[in-house]
Protein backbone atom coordinates (compact mmCIF):
# COMPACT_ATOMS: atom_id res chain seq x y z
CA UNK A 1 0.00 0.00 0.00
CA UNK A 2 3.07 2.11 0.53
CA UNK A 3 4.38 1.54 -2.43
CA UNK A 4 0.64 2.04 -4.46
CA UNK A 5 0.51 5.41 -2.61
CA UNK A 6 3.99 6.14 -3.18
CA UNK A 7 3.53 5.74 -7.29
CA UNK A 8 0.25 7.73 -6.83
CA UNK A 9 1.82 10.90 -5.42
CA UNK A 10 4.57 10.41 -8.25
CA UNK A 11 2.23 10.69 -10.46
CA UNK A 12 0.69 13.66 -9.45
CA UNK A 13 4.39 15.04 -8.74
CA UNK A 14 4.98 14.59 -12.28
CA UNK A 15 1.67 16.34 -13.69
CA UNK A 16 2.39 19.71 -12.07
CA UNK A 17 6.17 19.38 -13.18
CA UNK A 18 4.76 19.68 -16.58
CA UNK A 19 1.86 22.12 -15.89
CA UNK A 20 4.27 24.22 -14.65
CA UNK A 21 6.80 23.51 -17.54
CA UNK A 22 3.94 24.48 -20.30
CA UNK A 23 3.32 27.86 -18.31
CA UNK A 24 6.92 28.64 -18.17
CA UNK A 25 6.93 27.62 -21.82
CA UNK A 26 3.98 29.71 -23.03
CA UNK A 27 5.48 32.13 -21.18
CA UNK A 28 8.55 32.60 -23.04
CA UNK A 29 7.01 32.11 -25.93
CA UNK A 30 4.71 35.28 -25.70
CA UNK A 31 7.70 37.09 -24.09
CA UNK A 32 9.98 36.58 -26.95
CA UNK A 33 7.01 37.72 -29.34
CA UNK A 34 6.23 40.38 -28.02
CA UNK A 35 10.03 41.47 -27.61
CA UNK A 36 10.22 41.12 -31.36
CA UNK A 37 6.65 43.12 -31.89
CA UNK A 38 8.24 45.80 -29.99
CA UNK A 39 11.64 45.92 -31.65
CA UNK A 40 9.97 45.44 -35.29
CA UNK A 41 7.72 48.38 -34.40
CA UNK A 42 10.76 50.17 -33.32
CA UNK A 43 12.49 49.42 -36.23
CA UNK A 44 10.15 50.53 -38.16
CA UNK A 45 9.39 54.34 -36.80
CA UNK A 46 13.63 54.72 -37.05
CA UNK A 47 13.31 53.46 -40.85
CA UNK A 48 10.48 56.17 -41.37
CA UNK A 49 12.63 58.88 -39.09
CA UNK A 50 15.79 58.06 -41.61
CA UNK A 51 13.51 58.47 -44.72
CA UNK A 52 12.16 62.03 -43.56
CA UNK A 53 15.95 63.05 -42.39
CA UNK A 54 16.84 62.02 -45.71
CA UNK A 55 14.03 63.84 -47.96
CA UNK A 56 14.65 66.98 -45.39
CA UNK A 57 18.24 67.72 -45.75
CA UNK A 58 18.35 71.45 -46.13
CA UNK A 59 21.25 74.03 -47.86
CA UNK A 60 19.17 77.07 -47.55
CA UNK A 61 21.26 78.91 -44.52
CA UNK A 62 20.48 81.49 -42.16
CA UNK A 63 22.24 84.87 -44.01
CA UNK A 64 19.90 87.56 -45.29
CA UNK A 65 17.76 86.91 -48.72
CA UNK A 66 16.77 90.13 -50.95
CA UNK A 67 15.32 90.62 -54.14
CA UNK A 68 15.49 93.74 -56.18
CA UNK A 69 12.10 93.00 -58.09
CA UNK A 70 9.48 96.07 -58.75
CA UNK A 71 5.91 94.43 -57.68
CA UNK A 72 4.10 96.77 -55.76
CA UNK A 73 0.82 95.72 -55.42
CA UNK A 74 -1.03 95.63 -51.99
CA UNK A 75 -0.73 92.99 -49.41
CA UNK A 76 -4.36 91.74 -48.77
CA UNK A 77 -3.78 88.17 -46.60
CA UNK A 78 -0.94 86.71 -44.49
CA UNK A 79 -1.28 82.91 -43.40
CA UNK A 80 0.67 80.45 -42.54
CA UNK A 81 1.17 76.08 -42.66
CA UNK A 82 2.96 73.35 -41.32
CA UNK A 83 5.22 70.78 -43.44
CA UNK A 84 7.12 67.89 -42.52
CA UNK A 85 10.49 69.97 -43.40
CA UNK A 86 9.57 73.70 -41.85
CA UNK A 87 7.06 76.11 -41.47
CA UNK A 88 5.67 78.09 -44.04
CA UNK A 89 4.91 81.81 -44.20
CA UNK A 90 2.63 83.36 -47.11
CA UNK A 91 2.17 86.48 -48.39
CA UNK A 92 -0.99 87.09 -50.85
CA UNK A 93 -0.56 90.35 -52.72
CA UNK A 94 -3.30 91.41 -54.82
CA UNK A 95 -3.60 90.20 -58.44
CA UNK A 96 -4.08 92.45 -61.66
CA UNK A 97 -1.83 94.66 -62.78
CA UNK A 98 0.57 96.40 -62.36
CA UNK A 99 2.72 93.15 -63.27
CA UNK A 100 5.34 92.24 -61.12
CA UNK A 101 6.55 90.32 -58.27
CA UNK A 102 7.92 92.37 -55.05
CA UNK A 103 10.67 93.34 -53.67
CA UNK A 104 11.69 91.43 -50.55
CA UNK A 105 14.32 92.22 -47.95
CA UNK A 106 14.23 88.42 -45.25
CA UNK A 107 17.03 88.23 -42.24
CA UNK A 108 17.49 87.69 -39.01
CA UNK A 109 17.71 91.12 -36.67
CA UNK A 110 18.71 90.90 -32.81
CA UNK A 111 15.64 93.28 -32.23
CA UNK A 112 13.05 94.00 -33.83
CA UNK A 113 12.22 97.83 -34.42
CA UNK A 114 9.37 99.18 -36.12
CA UNK A 115 9.78 100.98 -38.94
CA UNK A 116 9.14 104.49 -39.48
CA UNK A 117 8.88 104.84 -35.61
CA UNK A 118 11.42 103.36 -34.56
CA UNK A 119 9.60 101.73 -31.86
CA UNK A 120 11.18 98.31 -30.31
CA UNK A 121 8.52 95.38 -31.02
CA UNK A 122 8.93 92.59 -28.65
CA UNK A 123 8.91 88.88 -30.56
CA UNK A 124 8.68 86.04 -29.34
CA UNK A 125 11.28 83.11 -29.57
CA UNK A 126 14.52 82.57 -29.91
CA UNK A 127 15.29 84.43 -32.92
CA UNK A 128 13.45 86.79 -35.33
CA UNK A 129 12.88 87.40 -38.96
CA UNK A 130 12.52 90.08 -40.12
CA UNK A 131 10.05 90.11 -43.60
CA UNK A 132 10.13 93.55 -45.10
CA UNK A 133 8.44 93.26 -48.78
CA UNK A 134 7.14 95.72 -51.30
CA UNK A 135 3.94 95.13 -50.89
CA UNK A 136 1.75 97.80 -48.95
CA UNK A 137 -1.46 96.94 -46.60
CA UNK A 138 -2.86 99.40 -48.01
CA UNK A 139 -3.91 100.19 -51.81
CA UNK A 140 -1.59 102.78 -53.01
CA UNK A 141 -4.24 104.94 -55.64
CA UNK A 142 -7.19 104.95 -52.74
CA UNK A 143 -5.06 104.68 -49.57
CA UNK A 144 -7.97 102.19 -48.43
CA UNK A 145 -6.45 99.09 -46.22
CA UNK A 146 -6.23 96.14 -47.92
CA UNK A 147 -4.98 94.15 -44.90
CA UNK A 148 -5.82 94.75 -41.42
CA UNK A 149 -2.69 94.54 -39.50
CA UNK A 150 -1.94 96.60 -36.48
CA UNK A 151 1.40 97.93 -35.50
CA UNK A 152 2.90 95.50 -32.37
CA UNK A 153 0.07 93.45 -32.79
CA UNK A 154 0.16 89.57 -33.53
CA UNK A 155 -0.98 88.88 -37.00
CA UNK A 156 -4.95 88.83 -37.83
CA UNK A 157 -6.22 84.92 -38.21
CA UNK A 158 -2.99 83.34 -37.67
CA UNK A 159 -2.75 80.88 -34.93
CA UNK A 160 0.98 79.08 -34.21
CA UNK A 161 -0.21 76.37 -31.83
CA UNK A 162 1.41 73.11 -32.91
CA UNK A 163 4.33 74.81 -35.05
CA UNK A 164 7.43 72.85 -34.67
CA UNK A 165 9.63 76.27 -35.46
CA UNK A 166 7.04 79.22 -35.70
CA UNK A 167 6.64 81.10 -32.24
CA UNK A 168 4.97 84.32 -32.95
CA UNK A 169 4.38 86.73 -35.82
CA UNK A 170 3.42 90.42 -35.69
CA UNK A 171 2.70 93.05 -37.83
CA UNK A 172 5.50 95.53 -38.09
CA UNK A 173 4.68 98.66 -40.44
CA UNK A 174 3.11 99.76 -43.77
CA UNK A 175 5.79 102.57 -44.52
CA UNK A 176 6.82 103.74 -47.88
CA UNK A 177 5.17 100.92 -49.46
CA UNK A 178 6.59 98.46 -48.21
CA UNK A 179 4.96 96.12 -45.39
CA UNK A 180 7.39 94.97 -42.26
CA UNK A 181 6.33 91.88 -40.53
CA UNK A 182 8.39 89.90 -37.24
CA UNK A 183 8.44 86.59 -37.23
CA UNK A 184 9.52 84.67 -34.34
CA UNK A 185 11.18 81.26 -34.67
CA UNK A 186 12.52 78.72 -32.11
CA UNK A 187 16.11 79.17 -32.85
CA UNK A 188 17.96 80.94 -36.15
CA UNK A 189 17.45 78.03 -38.72
CA UNK A 190 17.74 78.31 -41.90
CA UNK A 191 15.30 79.77 -44.12
CA UNK A 192 14.22 80.34 -47.83
CA UNK A 193 12.17 82.98 -49.92
CA UNK A 194 10.50 83.07 -53.16
CA UNK A 195 7.63 83.95 -54.82
CA UNK A 196 5.08 81.41 -56.37
CA UNK A 197 2.35 83.81 -58.35
CA UNK A 198 0.97 86.19 -56.51
CA UNK A 199 2.17 85.07 -52.89
CA UNK A 200 5.93 85.49 -51.57
CA UNK A 201 6.44 82.12 -49.53
CA UNK A 202 8.87 82.18 -46.40
CA UNK A 203 9.96 78.43 -45.53
CA UNK A 204 11.79 78.18 -42.21
CA UNK A 205 13.40 74.83 -41.38
CA UNK A 206 12.92 72.89 -38.39
CA UNK A 207 16.57 72.11 -37.91
CA UNK A 208 20.14 72.92 -39.62
CA UNK A 209 20.17 68.87 -41.11
CA UNK A 210 16.72 67.83 -41.77
CA UNK A 211 13.20 67.85 -39.78
CA UNK A 212 12.81 65.85 -36.59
Amino acid sequence: MRHKGASMRDIRLLAIAVLVAAGMLTTASAGTAAASGTEGSKGATEATRSTVAAACGVTWGSLPKTSEATGSRPLTNVRTGRHDCYDRMVLDIRGGTPAGTPAYDVRYVEKFYQDGSGHLIKINGGAVLQIVASAPSYDPDTHQPTYGGKGGKPLPGVDLTGYKTFRDARFGASYEGTTQLGLGVRARLPFRVFTLGDRLVVDVAHSWASAR
